[in-house]
C-alpha cells in the first residue's frame, strides 16, 4: 500500500512538472502572431502571480513588427517629480525595477515569431492565486459585458447590483474578468464619448435622432446674445397626441431641480381617461423669470398647434401669472391650494393665532376654499374676517383678495377642472421623478432616465386598459344606470360614478316647483343644506352643485332627481349628453391627430422594427445555443457572425447616410451646433425647493440696506416713448416708490438714470373687475441685462402708498433681466 501511494505522488508531481513545462516560455518557442505571444505570456503570468505589459518594439520600413519585448508590470522605477514634495498623500509605488521579461522576434522564413529572450526571476513577491484576477493584465471587459453594463445603467439598476448579478452569472468575482473600478471607468468613458461634442452637440444629436425616428417629435431651444443655450423644450409624438385628446386641463410645475445649479425642470402634465398622469411636454429652464415663462408657453402652444388649455393650474408665482395672462388670455388660471396655504402661514400666520398661540389660518381660509359657494357670501365673510383680525391694511391679504377668482370656491366652481383641485398632480409627479433622476446626472443620463420614467407612466395606462378588458368591474347594485355606466366609463370613472349613485340614496327630494321647468330641492337626510336641481325637458338636468360642469360626472343630487323625481319621466340610463368622451373607454379610438406641419401623427413608427428585432433575437438565440455545443460549430458561428455584422453595418450606412461615412455624419452634427456655444450655466445660490430670486427681486431686497438715487417716470406716455439703455450703461433698479404722481425707480449706479435708461411702464390689463400684477411685454431673452421691461404691480385705488411699496418689495418676483432678444429680428412693443 505504501509503495502504491509513493507511485501515485510521483506520477502527480511528474504530471504537474509536465504541465508547467507546457505553459513556461522557452527559447525558440513559436507563435503565429504578436497577440498569441502576448496571450501565452499573460497566461503564464496568471499561473505565476504577476502582471505583464508590452514594452519596446521594432518595425521594418513596411511597418511590419519585427520584435517585441513583454515585461513584468513592475519593470522600471517611478521618475522623480519636482511636485512630489508638495503632495500630502502621494500614491503608493508599484514599480520595483523587476527584470522578468520575454522577447520575441520575427522569423521571415516561417513568418512566425519565436522567443529569443526570457528571464523568469522577479525581485518582488508574487500574487496569490486567489487575487490574480485583480492583476491589470488579467482584467478585460468584453463587448457583451460592456453592453450588459450599459443596459443595466440605462434601466436604473444600481452599479453595485449589476456587478453582483454579473458575478453570480460568471461563477464568482474572480471569474468575471473585471472589477468594480473597471465598471465605473467604463460607464464614465461611455458618458464622455456621448459628450464628445459638448452639451450643445449632444442636444442637437439627441433631438436629431428623435426627429429621425419620428418626424412629429418637436423641440426648440433658446439662445442668448452670447449664443449659449438657455431654455429647452421638447415633446414627442405621444405627448402631442395625448394633449390633443386630454389637454383641456394642464398642471404646470417647476419645483423639481435636476442639478446642483438648480436648473428647473418644467413639466406639463394632465389626466387621461383612467385618471392616470400623462405628460404633455417638458423643458429645461435657465431661470424662472417672466420672460422665460413667456417663451416657454409660446413654444408649448406652438408644439400643440396653437390650442390652449381650458384651465391651467400653477403655484402662486407672479412671474407665471404674468406669462399665462400674456400668452393664454382666454385660459382660466387657477392656483394651487397647498402653495396658497403655505404662503398664508409665512405672511399672515401671526394674524390668525388663537388664544392658545396656535396658528389658525387653515381654519380661517378653509371656508373660502371649500365651504362658501356664493360670491356675495364670500365678500361678506371676507370683510368679517378682516374686521375680526384687524387685517384691513395687510398687503398680502389685499393682494390675495385681488386674485380671488383663481382660488375661491365661489368663483372656480364655474370653471372646468376635470376633478383636479390643485397642482397636487404635478407634485406627485415630482415625487416620482426623484426615483429616476439624480442631481449629478449629465445630459445623456438625464434624457435616458427621463425617457424611462415617461415609459413607466405610459405603461400604467396599458395596465389599466388590460385590467379594463380582462376584468369586469363589480356593480354593487343591479341597477340599469350602473350597468350602463360600467359599459361606457373606464374603471376609475365608473367607481367614482358608482360612489355618487350610492350616496344619492342618502338624499331626499323635499320640494318640487313646477313652472316652465321643474325645480327640485334635494337635501341630505339629517342635514339642512339644500341643493336645487332643474329638470328641463325629458333628459336635461342641472344642479347648483355644478359637479358635472367642473368634473364631467353627474353628481348625487342630479342622479337622485333622475331616478326618483316625481311628476317627471324617470331616467334609467345616463343621458348621452352627460357621458363625456374623455372619460369613456373609447376616448382614444378613431382620434386622428395632426402635428404642427399638418401631418398625421403616428404614435410609434418603430413597431415594425420591434417586430423584426423580436424575430431576429429568436433565430440567433437558437443558433447560439446549438453552436455552443461544439468547438467547430462555435468557431464557424463566430466567423460568420463577424462577416454578417460588417455587411449589416454597410447596408445601414448606405441607407442612412448615402455615400457619406459615419465621420461625415459626426461633422454634420458639429456643423449644426456651430451657432450654440454650450448650455448656459448658472451659479447655485442654495439648495432646496424654493425658487431662486431673480435680478430684480434681489435688487429690491437691497434697497432697505443701501442708499439710492431716484429717477422719476412722470407718466406712462412719456415713459413708453423713451428708448432702452444700451447694455454698456446699465443701472440696477433696487426699489420702487409711489410718492408723487408717477412711479419712482430707485437705482444704484455711479451715474444717475438718464432719459434713455428709463423703463417703459405699460398700463395694467383688466381681468373681471380687478387690477393685479400684469406682464405686458413680448418674450424677450432674459440673460444679459439687469433692467426689466416694464413689469410692475399696479395698485388699485384702495391701496395705500405704504402698503403698495411694502407689497412690491416683498412679493414681486420673476422679473426678466434683459431688454433684447438676439434671436428675434422684429422687435415689437405691445
Amino acid at each position: 500500500m505504501e509503495e502504491s501511494g509513493e507511485e501515485t505522488n510521483t506520477s502527480l508531481e511528474q504530471s504537474k512538472s509536465e504541465e508547467d513545462m507546457v505553459w513556461k516560455p522557452k527559447y525558440d518557442m513559436e507563435f503565429d502572431s504578436e497577440q498569441a505571444a502576448y496571450d501565452f505570456y499573460n497566461e503564464y503570468g496568471r499561473n505565476e502571480g504577476f502582471s505583464i505589459r508590452k514594452e519596446v518594439c521594432a518595425k521594418d520600413k513596411n511597418h511590419v513588427l519585427t520584435s517585441r519585448l513583454f515585461v513584468c508590470c513592475k519593470e522600471g522605477l517611478r521618475g522623480k517629480d519636482k511636485r512630489d514634495d508638495l503632495t500630502k498623500n502621494p500614491r503608493a509605488h508599484t514599480r520595483t525595477g523587476c527584470g522578468a521579461h520575454m522577447g520575441i522576434r520575427l522569423v521571415r522564413r516561417t513568418c512566425k515569431y519565436c522567443v529569443y529572450r526570457f528571464h523568469e526571476e522577479h525581485n518582488h513577491p508574487l500574487v496569490k492565486q486567489e487575487c490574480v484576477h485583480r492583476l491589470p493584465s488579467q482584467r478585460k471587459m468584453t463587448t457583451p459585458d460592456g453592453a450588459f453594463l450599459e443596459l443595466t445603467s440605462n434601466s436604473g439598476v444600481p452599479s453595485k447590483s449589476a456587478f453582483e448579478l454579473m458575478s453570480k452569472e460568471a461563477g464568482g468575482r474572480e471569474s468575471l474578468g473585471f472589477t468594480k473600478e473597471d465598471q465605473k471607468n467604463y460607464l464614465r468613458t461611455v458618458r464622455q464619448r456621448k459628450m464628445k461634442f459638448g452639451e450643445a452637440g449632444y442636444l442637437m444629436e439627441y433631438f436629431s435622432k428623435q426627429t429621425l425616428e419620428n418626424p412629429s417629435f418637436f423641440y426648440e431651444m433658446q439662445l442668448d446674445s452670447e449664443e449659449q443655450i438657455t431654455n429647452i423644450f421638447w415633446a414627442d409624438a405621444k405627448m402631442i397626441m395625448d394633449y390633443a385628446i386630454f389637454g383641456d386641463v394642464v398642471s404646470f410645475d417647476t419645483t423639481y431641480k435636476i442639478n446642483e445649479a438648480n436648473r428647473p425642470l418644467a413639466v406639463f402634465v394632465g389626466l387621461n381617461h383612467h385618471r392616470e398622469t400623462i405628460i404633455f411636454g417638458a423643458a429645461l429652464m435657465y431661470d424662472e423669470t417672466a420672460a422665460s415663462f413667456i417663451w416657454l408657453f409660446n413654444t408649448f402652444l406652438k408644439a400643440m398647434c396653437g390650442k390652449p388649455p381650458r384651465t391651467f393650474f400653477t403655484d402662486q408665482d407672479a412671474a407665471i401669472a404674468m406669462a399665462v395672462l400674456h400668452v393664454m388670455p382666454d385660459t382660466y388660471h387657477r392656483l394651487c391650494i397647498w402653495h396658497l396655504m403655505q404662503n398664508a402661514l409665512k405672511k399672515v400666520g401671526f394674524l390668525f393665532r388663537n388664544s392658545n398661540g396656535d396658528e389658525n389660518q387653515g381654519n380661517v381660509l378653509n371656508k373660502f376654499l371649500y365651504q362658501i359657494e356664493e360670491e356675495n357670501e364670500f365678500l361678506s365673510a371676507w370683510e368679517s374676517m378682516l374686521d375680526d383680525y384687524n387685517a384691513h391694511d395687510d398687503p398680502w391679504l389685499a393682494a390675495t383678495f385681488a386674485i380671488r377668482k383663481k382660488w375661491v370656491h365661489a368663483y372656480v366652481k364655474w370653471t372646468w377642472s376635470a376633478g383636479m383641485e390643485s397642482t397636487q398632480l404635478s407634485e406627485s409627479f415630482n415625487a416620482t421623478l426623484k426615483g429616476y433622476l439624480k442631481s449629478d446626472y449629465q445630459l445623456p443620463d438625464f434624457f435616458t432616465h427621463f425617457e424611462r420614467m415617461v415609459a413607466d407612466k405610459r405603461y400604467k395606462e396599458l395596465e389599466a386598459e388590460y385590467d379594463l378588458q380582462f376584468r369586469i368591474v363589480h356593480c354593487k347594485m343591479e341597477v340599469i344606470m350602473l350597468k350602463h355606466a360600467r359599459e361606457v366609463y373606464t374603471k376609475a370613472i365608473f367607481k367614482y360614478f358608482q360612489a355618487q349613485f350610492e350616496d344619492s340614496l342618502n338624499y331626499s327630494i323635499t320640494k318640487c316647483v313646477s313652472d316652465e321647468n321643474f325645480i327640485f330641492t334635494v337635501v341630505r337626510d339629517g342635514f339642512t343644506k339644500e341643493r336645487l336641481v332643474k329638470r328641463e325637458g325629458e333628459f336635461t338636468v342641472s344642479c347648483s352643485y355644478r359637479m358635472f360642469e367642473t368634473e364631467g360626472i353627474l353628481c348625487r343630487h342630479a342622479i337622485k332627481v333622475m331616478i326618483e323625481g316625481r311628476e317627471t319621466t324617470l331616467i334609467k340610463k345616463i343621458p348621452e349628453q352627460y357621458v363625456l368622451e374623455r372619460w369613456t373607454k373609447t376616448a382614444r379610438v378613431d382620434n386622428i391627430v395632426e402635428d404642427m406641419h399638418g401631418h398625421e401623427i403616428v404614435e410609434n413608427p418603430r413597431l415594425k422594427q420591434i417586430s423584426r428585432n423580436r424575430n431576429l433575437c429568436y433565430k440567433f438565440v437558437r443558433i447560439a445555443s446549438r453552436a455552443s455545443e461544439s468547438e467547430k460549430a462555435y468557431e464557424l458561428a463566430v466567423m460568420e457572425a463577424d462577416k454578417l455584422a460588417k455587411i449589416v453595418e454597410d447596408v445601414l450606412r448606405l441607407e442612412i447616410n448615402g455615400d457619406k461615412d459615419v465621420e461625415d455624419q459626426d461633422q454634420n452634427v458639429l456643423a449644426d451646433c456651430s451657432n450654440a456655444k454650450g448650455l448656459k450655466k448658472r451659479q447655485a445660490t442654495h439648495r432646496g425647493k424654493r425658487r431662486a430670486k431673480g435680478d430684480f427681486e434681489a435688487a429690491l431686497s437691497k434697497s432697505k440696506k443701501k442708499p439710492s438715487q431716484v429717477a422719476k417716470v412722470r407718466n406712462h406716455s412719456a415713459a413708453m416713448n423713451q428708448s432702452h439703455a444700451p447694455s454698456s450703461h446699465q443701472s440696477q433698479v433696487i426699489g420702487i416708490s409711489t410718492a408723487g404722481k408717477g412711479i419712482e425707480l430707485c437705482s444704484q449706479s455711479s451715474s444717475s438714470l438718464s432719459q434713455s435708461s428709463q423703463v417703459s411702464i405699460h398700463p395694467p390689463m383688466m381681468v373681471g373687475n380687478d387690477q393685479y400684477m400684469q406682464l405686458l411685454c413680448r418674450p424677450y431673452n432674459i440673460h444679459d441685462l439687469n433692467m426689466s421691461n416694464g413689469m410692475f404691480w399696479m395698485p388699485s385705488q384702495e391701496s395705500s402708498a405704504a402698503s403698495t411699496q411694502a407689497y412690491v418689495q416683498s412679493n414681486i418676483i420673476g422679473f426678466p433681466s434683459t431688454l433684447q432678444d438676439p434671436g428675434m429680428s422684429n422687435h415689437q412693443e405691445l
